[in-house]
């Protein structure tokens, strides 16, 4: 093997790398990522997507204008969307804001449907708002403890019943109050969370007792965001209450509020007024398929935007709408108070409703994202005010548009966040190397193969002059962002010095950096620090390593000597012991045709369409793993066996033993990546 490396040009030698990066490349992106960190693939519904407000811009020293002037707010919005609709952010979208009560503006723009050239109405047309439905869950959660027939502090165990199980391995269990906050310590699942038609949907009690995830880190310690938890909370709202989830959403929510064009069903009724979902395709935008959900409570809604405006105001106003209630003021500041915070100084989460600081101002609320459709709730509540944003588009407009809304309406206050202004410290004082290493997301599917697209979602902390830097991966072919600063402000804190977001740190019981929060815009999350054996260089090495012994086995044999018959007619094998080697090329040709042939077909297939479960090819190919794991065994004895034949040259032994324990961690990669075995 080495003297064939030895024979390859420079120009061979990185055509054989691109070759061994690009299998790697393709098999992540086959698998579903996140849309925060590469192409959405997948359909995101987990309401992290970027909102990227960027600098607070200072006010315009000319008088400020007023939100409840409606023609200059209408001119303002309607300027926007010329601008974006014409940039093609979106094909079309719709904005309500309300203020004291009232709906002071509400209007769509754009087309639902491109190909029949519906414009959109903002009190007809509906778009799906996905993990904005979290906001209706937790409301229902807390009308149960209202009602008295929970306690949000109660294990959720007793509630579950027979069929749904939680696993815990930890001695604290999980609380209403903890799936409310994400903190049960949860992870996610991406495959098969949705299905392709309406039969195929599954019950949430059945979806939950097959692929409910179980609890990975210690209830309330952390923030961990899980549409599934959000799932199992509606899931326990069903029981309790007696009635589907959907129904019950309806009577003591949609129909007090008023959001007569509001549903759970999937799909929706009058399905002719919802916004056909579009993804972008170079300067055209294609429709993309209805996704059944089977994590209704979490992602299925579908929703006007005068209709959630009155959800906002009923938050705005207590639980007030009208003459009905929702809930009473007590459970709304309960919802709305920040019950976890990752750290003292960074924005936390209440009920459902998570904080940020916007140009010094306090608001709450959620992000919305699945194939097709974005949207953000944001309330006020110091001003009163909420603004609902929906587009038929992931990349959306939401984040421009809340980005100008603040600067014009609510621009740099003089009084900032809190913390905003602590003074920096000396970085000579500080041990900035401890802080260096790569961290990944919490948010990543830790117990199937979808465990792949968790490097996408790494980030890369390097100690500089001034402070620290962040740093995306680039994954070789992807432009990552430009290098974020962070400048410290104490000893485990640190600030952007550009928009005086905060990032923190924490230790484990020896000192040594164990996790980062809020590290990415300032958007709540927990990145860990992994471990050395972790590092996603180390695998690509072993990968590819890994790639060219199995390639050189195949050609020891049978592609070498098959290649002498073709040109002499004498199929001499001249290795001791062929049926060793026999052994060996068969495990590389096995692993061979794995490492190409999934990843090509699932480009093929779609990666998407993961969300509706493994397909059949997948299943199969993924036995060859379990076959190429029993051959190495076989190896591994044959290696030993090996240094024993006097038949044998040092350099065979050597060479076949080299081959075995790198096929040995190869195996130990599936192993670690959740592929050996049908993990989905």
């Amino acid at each position: 093997m080495i003297q064939m490396i030895r024979k390859l040009t420079g120009k061979q030698l990185k055509q054989v790398g691109c070759c061994i990066l690009g299998i790697v490349l393709t098999l992540a992106i086959a698998l579903p990522g996140q849309a925060k960190s590469i192409p959405q693939l997948f359909p995101s519904v987990e309401g992290r997507a970027e909102l990227d407000l960027g600098a607070p811009q200072p006010p315009s020293p000319s008088s400020l204008p007023e939100l409840s002037n409606r023609t200059e707010l209408e001119a303002f919005v309607d300027n926007f969307f010329a601008q974006e609709v014409a940039a093609k952010s979106a094909p079309g979208g719709a904005v309500a804001i309300v203020k004291d009560g009232e709906i002071i503006f509400s209007k769509g723009y754009g087309y639902a449907d491109l190909a029949q050239q519906t414009p959109v109405n903002a009190d007809l047309t509906r778009f799906r708002v996905a993990s904005i439905s979290k906001l209706f869950t937790t409301t229902a959660t807390l009308q149960l403890a209202e009602q008295g027939l929970i306690k949000l502090d109660d294990p959720i165990a007793p509630y579950l019943g027979d069929v749904v199980q939680l696993e815990n391995p930890y001695p604290e269990p999980v609380t209403f109050a903890q799936l409310l906050t994400h903190t049960d310590g949860t992870t996610k699942r991406r495959i098969g969370l949705a299905a392709r038609t309406e039969a195929q949907l599954q019950s949430l009690e059945d979806y939950l007792a097959d692929h409910l995830p179980p609890i990975v880190y210690p209830p309330g310690q952390l923030f961990s965001y899980s549409s599934h938890s959000m799932a199992l909370l509606g899931y326990l709202v069903q029981r309790i209450s007696g009635q589907p989830f959907g129904d019950y959403i309806a009577d003591h929510i949609f129909e007090p509020l008023e959001m007569s064009h509001s549903s759970f069903a999937q799909p929706p009724p009058a399905m002719e007024n919802l916004a056909t979902g579009y993804q972008q395709r170079g300067d055209r935008f294609e429709p993309v398929d209805y996704l059944y959900l089977n994590i209704g409570p979490a992602a299925a809604m579908s929703s006007t935007v005068t209709d959630l405006a009155h959800f906002m105001i009923a938050h705005l106003q207590g639980g007030r709408y009208r003459n009905s209630r929702i809930l009473q003021p007590e459970s709304i500041s309960e919802m709305h108070d920040i019950q976890f915070r990752s750290h003292p100084a960074l924005p936390g989460t209440g009920y459902g409703f998570r904080e940020r600081y916007i140009n010094g101002l306090q608001t709450i609320g959620h992000l919305g994202s699945l194939r097709g459709y974005s949207s953000s709730l944001t309330l006020i509540p110091e001003e009163n005010v909420g603004i609902i944003v929906v587009s038929n588009s992931l990349a959306g407009v939401h984040s421009p548009l809340l980005r100008q809304f603040f600067d014009r309406y609510f621009p740099i206050s003089a009084n900032p966040a809190p913390d905003a202004e602590r003074p920096t410290l000396d970085p000579s004082n500080i041990d900035l190397e401890r802080f260096a290493g790569t961290y990944r997301d919490l948010e990543y599917p830790l117990h199937t193969i979808a465990k792949l697209s968790a490097p996408f979602e790494h980030i890369y902390i390097r100690p500089t002059e001034t402070g620290l830097e962040i740093r995306s991966p680039s994954l070789f072919f992807r432009d990552p962002p430009a290098p974020q600063p962070l400048e410290p402000v104490a000893p485990l804190l640190f600030r952007q010095p550009e928009t005086g977001v905060l990032t923190a740190f924490s230790t484990n019981d020896d000192g040594t950096i164990q996790y980062a929060y809020n590290p990415v815009l300032a958007t709540m999350g927990t990145w860990a620090k992994i471990a050395w054996y972790e590092n996603l260089w180390l695998h690509l090495g072993i990968l590819a390593s890994a790639a060219i012994a199995f390639i050189s086995a195949v050609w020891v044999w049978p592609v070498h000597p098959g290649i002498r018959w073709l040109r002499t007619g004498l199929f001499k094998v001249t290795l001791p012991t062929p049926l060793a080697w026999q052994l060996v090329s068969f495990t590389g040709a096995v692993n061979l045709v794995f490492l190409f042939g999934l990843p090509f077909c699932l480009w093929l297939y779609g990666g998407w369409k993961l969300a509706y479960g493994m397909p059949w090819f997948g299943s199969m190919f993924l036995v060859l793993p379990i076959v190429s794991t029993l051959l190495t065994l076989g190896m591994a004895g044959l290696a030993l066996w090996s240094w024993r034949q006097p038949t044998w040259s040092v350099a065979a032994k050597g060479y076949y033993s080299l081959l075995t324990v790198i096929t040995i961690l190869f195996v130990a990669l599936l192993i670690y990546w959740n592929i050996l075995g049908f993990q989905y």
